[in-house]
């Protein structure tokens, strides 16, 4: 009988380690902010006996330069955008899906989940979560009315009160103020040379206005927040946090257009959770979670089923009533063939005197 009990007490041991141990299994994302907020991820985390943690990134080139850089195996999924999801793609650094074990897949735009960005080789290496624009934000109290273009942000009367992304889609935004996207949009993504340093002109220009770039969601409402500026390009994110804090942010897309993306859940070629992985873009991408994830965000969700779940006012704020016409003034980031070039650009605005 003891030995009974020792060899029943061993197998208990063993029975709780294993439990623990698959209670200890961690999903580790690289992802925007917004994407694992606790009131979506925790659900998840609790139907899986796993822990979900996550790492924010400021710009599409910090991921690629993460993933590149030797780091891709300490992330299990990413969430690049629409400029660089295909050169991840091509570049090996991610696993293909088996879209038969995401059940909510075919629910998916059919326009988003159609588009070759992550489709390579016959295999498809990712799935559209969320898409929206680049959208100027403008603290009410400083404009009448909202501003009508993006040269705005050049207005003397602005010194020291705007803020820059530093990120490549502030070039995007110089260029159309330049009236490079016309009449081909996708003109703003590979500028030639000249008009490049017409560009990089433009933007050393903007320098006197801008008090502080800005890289995080969280630094650009502490901007607004604390009233260091009136007006930036921005997320909606930041407008729908901004407003949950009683700020008086306005949104606009200006006359000239903005810039946008769809960004896309992704599992890397280099995960060690790969089953764990797959399951959490299969709940990512579910009707329910999709709400939970614009509650947060403030993103379209790219599954139009979450529509069920949204009052009438949500669903028109969301343009889930009219999705095509206001997908019309969006220029959706592309892969930008020179990219280095634009960075080169980039880089040389800020070290401007």
């Amino acid at each position: 009988m003891k030995r009974f009990a020792v060899a029943f007490g061993m197998l208990f041991a063993v029975i709780c380690c294993a439990a623990c141990q698959k209670k200890e299994e961690t999903l580790s994302l690289l992802v925007w902010e917004g994407y694992a907020d606790p009131s979506f991820v925790r659900a998840f985390e609790q139907a899986h006996h796993c822990k979900v943690v996550a790492s924010y990134m400021g710009s599409s080139d910090e991921l690629v330069a993460k993933l590149r850089g030797g780091s891709a195996a300490n992330y299990d999924v990413i969430s690049p955008s629409s400029d660089v999801a295909a050169s991840i793609v091509h570049s090996g650094l991610a696993a293909p899906l088996d879209v038969s074990k995401l059940p909510s897949y075919p629910q998916l735009s059919a326009k988003l989940r159609d588009m070759p960005l992550v489709k390579f080789d016959g295999k498809i290496f990712g799935v559209p979560f969320v898409w929206g624009p680049n959208p100027l934000l403008y603290d009410t109290t400083a404009f009448a009315q909202p501003p009508p273009s993006w040269n705005v942000l050049w207005d003397p009367a602005l010194k020291g009160k705007i803020s820059a992304w530093d990120d490549l889609s502030s070039v995007y935004m110089a260029a159309q103020v330049l009236g490079y996207d016309q009449p081909d949009p996708s003109q703003i993504y590979n500028l030639t040379d000249s008009q490049l340093e017409a560009v990089k002109k433009k933007l050393i220009e903007l320098k006197p206005n801008i008090r502080k770039l800005w890289s995080t969601g969280g630094e650009l409402t502490n901007l607004f927040q604390n009233h260091e500026i009136v007006a930036a390009m921005g997320w909606p994110l930041m407008t729908n946090d901004l407003r949950k804090l009683h700020f008086p942010i306005g949104e606009t897309i200006p006359k000239e257009n903005t810039t946008g993306w769809i960004d896309h859940l992704m599992i890397t070629s280099a995960s060690s959770h790969k089953e764990l992985a797959q399951a959490f873009l299969a709940y990512m991408i579910e009707a329910q979670t999709q709400k939970q994830v614009t509650d947060v965000t403030h993103y379209t969700p790219a599954n139009p089923t979450a529509a069920q779940f949204m009052t009438d006012e949500e669903k028109k704020i969301l343009h889930l009533d009219n999705p095509d016409a206001y997908m019309q003034r969006i220029y959706f980031w592309q892969d930008v063939p020179r990219r280095a070039k634009y960075n080169e650009i980039w880089n040389e605005v800020k070290a401007a005197q």
